[in-house]
């Protein structure tokens, strides 16, 4: 018998949660969860979170490890969106208990596939995934801009126009829904909790969404071209740059290079070598 049980997150104090969590990525790749408790409601709209989905290991009355759960009813997927274990907990088998359970889970609600993000870097947590059956579907780079480097004038940004945010979701939900391919962060599901005022232009086939985070600093939120030739997402990166040519411009570890990536990197982006990969296991349904 395991030393712990599986509840349901929406039983745990908000508090001890948080504290699991953040003791859990004290040590994490790309550096330690820093949020406060007054930040964890605004981190759990961002990534979309179900704590009624969602599930932790209980040891003694303590959280030892934890899997949140983001459901993707859209097209019908259920995303982990983040688990851990603390320290003392790994190697106990409660992180992949509760991936077994979150699969299962899944599987009895009639979901098409699960999803996740990981690290390319993070070896073990691959290990994992990929021994439950999960497949890499896409790689999600990250990408800088430092300002005032050199711009292609040769892209015309005639045709680009400033939109409204609501046309911008609408477009992207589109694209998200007919190609099922977008990781959730990218998408409007998501980006109503994002911090500050988001902008949006469009040209043509590609949509992108921005934020000012400093005077001369901005983060590309997202960036959607449904043609593989992307040359409006190019179109859309230019006028970026002309209207803020000394901001330093950064790409989250989230950007599909089919579907934007590869027109970032030709208008002069630097990929970044930490980089993340959406993995996919599809479900086929319990038996009746």
């Amino acid at each position: 018998m395991p030393e712990y049980e599986i509840r349901p997150a929406s039983h745990i104090d908000a508090g001890i949660l948080h504290g699991a969590f953040r003791e859990a990525f004290a040590d994490y790749l790309i550096g330690p969860f820093t949020l406060g408790l007054d930040q964890w409601p605004q981190f759990l709209e961002r990534h979309t979170i179900e704590l009624t989905q969602s599930r932790v290991a209980m040891r003694r009355g303590d959280v030892i490890a934890f899997a949140l759960v983001a459901p993707r009813p859209r097209i019908a997927a259920w995303r982990l969106a983040t688990m851990g274990a603390i320290r003392s907990a790994r190697g106990s088998g409660a992180a992949p208990a509760l991936l077994d359970d979150f699969i299962e889970r899944a599987r009895a609600a009639q979901v098409e596939w699960v999803e996740l993000e990981c690290f390319a870097q993070n070896e073990r947590a691959l290990r994992l995934y990929t021994s439950r059956g999960f497949e890499a579907i896409s790689p999600l780079y990250g990408y800088v801009r430092e300002g005032r480097a050199p711009v292609d004038a040769a892209v015309s940004t005639a045709d680009v126009d400033m939109i409204d945010l609501g046309d911008a979701f609408g477009f992207i939900d589109a694209v998200d829904f007919r190609l099922c391919n977008l990781p959730l962060q990218v998408t409007p599901a998501s980006l109503r909790a994002v911090e500050g005022t988001l902008h949006a232009m469009r040209c043509g086939d590609a949509v992108i969404v921005y934020v000012e985070t400093g005077p001369e600093a901005l983060t590309i939120q997202s960036l959607v071209d449904a043609d593989p030739a992307q040359a409006d997402a190019k179109a859309l990166i230019a006028a970026l740059i002309e209207d803020h040519p000394r901001h330093r411009i950064v790409v989250p570890q989230l950007q599909r290079p089919d579907v934007g990536g590869e027109a970032l990197e030709k208008m002069g982006f630097v990929r970044q070598p930490l980089h993340q990969v959406l993995m996919r296991k599809a479900l086929t349904p319990s038996p009746p």
